[in-house]
C-alpha cells in the first residue's frame, strides 16, 4: 500500500486523531491540511503530510495521480468549501468517500441568552441589538464579513497566533487592542476571566463540539448575563453509512475497510 491509497482531509484535532488510528493499524497514509499552522499541529504522525489548499480538479488529480482508494474527510464542521470540493472530487473518480463530523455539544440547550442562527447575515442583525463590544470566536476567514456587517460595533477578534491570521486581521482594519491571538481551546474559567478582561458585552461562535472547547465558551457567557450567538453548522454532504460522527465509528469503519 502506498501513502496515497488513504487521504485524510483536515487540519483539525479529529483529523490528527484518525490518523492515530490509521499508525495503530498499520495503515499508510497522506494527510492534506490547507495551512503551515496545520501541518505544524500535525505533529508526530507516521504518514505524510502535505500542505496546500486545493480546489475540486486538483484533488480530483492528485486521487487519480496517488491511485486513491479512499478519502476521509475530517475537516472542520464549517468548512463547507472544503467537503463540497472532496465530495465533487470523489464523484469525479469514484473514490469512496467518508465524512467525519465531531458530535455536536449542548445541542438541546435553550436559553433567555443563547441566539441560534443560520449565518453570518442574521447573526448580524441579532448582535445589532444587544451590545456595543462583539467578541467573534469565529476564526478568522470572515473577519471582513463581520465588519461590513457590524461597521457601528467594537469588534474584538480571538484568532489563532499566526503571521498570516494577524494579517488577515489588520486587512479586515482590527486594531492592537482589538487582536486576540491565542491558541485554544480554552477551559469555563479562562473564557469566564477572558470575557470580563475584554469587556465583552456578547460573544459570537461556532457549535464547534467538545474538541472546540464549544460548551466551556457558552456557558461562561450565560453564567455572566452575557448573550452569546451561536452559528449553526453547515448540513453534511455525506449521509447514511459514510457519515461518522466518533472515533469508535470511525474504528468500525475502518475495520470494515481492513477487511474489504
Amino acid at each position: 500500500m502506498s501513502q496515497g491509497e488513504v487521504l485524510v482531509i483536515g487540519g483539525t484535532s479529529d483529523a490528527r486523531a484518525l490518523c492515530r488510528q490509521l499508525d495503530a493499524a498499520g495503515v499508510k497514509y497522506t494527510l492534506s491540511v490547507a495551512t503551515p499552522a496545520g501541518q505544524q499541529l500535525a505533529g508526530e504522525i507516521a504518514g505524510e503530510v502535505r500542505c496546500g489548499r486545493m480546489e475540486s480538479a486538483e484533488i480530483a488529480d492528485w486521487l487519480r495521480h496517488h491511485r486513491t482508494r479512499w478519502v476521509i474527510d475530517a475537516s472542520h464542521p464549517y468548512a463547507a468549501i472544503v467537503s463540497r470540493n472532496v465530495v465533487e472530487a470523489c464523484q469525479r473518480t469514484g473514490v469512496t468517500l467518508s465524512r467525519y463530523q465531531r458530535p455536536e455539544q449542548l445541542a438541546g440547550l435553550t436559553h433567555p441568552l443563547l441566539h441560534r442562527v443560520k449565518g453570518i447575515e442574521q447573526a448580524c442583525r441579532v448582535a445589532q441589538r444587544l451590545g456595543e463590544r462583539v467578541l467573534l470566536t469565529t476564526g478568522s476567514k470572515d473577519l471582513a464579513a463581520w465588519r461590513a456587517g457590524l461597521p457601528n460595533k467594537t469588534l474584538l477578534a480571538r484568532v489563532l497566533p499566526v503571521a498570516d491570521v494577524m494579517i488577515q486581521c489588520v486587512e479586515a482594519g482590527f486594531g492592537v487592542a482589538e487582536i486576540f491571538a491565542l491558541c485554544g481551546p480554552f477551559s469555563a474559567e479562562f473564557n469566564a476571566a477572558f470575557y470580563r478582561q475584554c469587556q465583552a458585552d456578547v460573544v459570537i461562535t461556532k457549535s464547534s463540539g467538545a474538541e472546540g472547547g464549544y460548551q466551556e465558551k457558552v456557558q461562561p457567557c450565560l453564567d455572566a448575563g452575557i448573550p452569546c450567538i451561536v452559528i449553526a453548522r453547515p448540513a453534511a454532504l455525506v449521509t447514511g453509512d459514510e457519515l461518522l460522527e466518533s472515533q469508535d465509528a470511525f474504528a468500525q469503519r475502518l475495520a470494515r475497510w481492513l477487511a474489504a
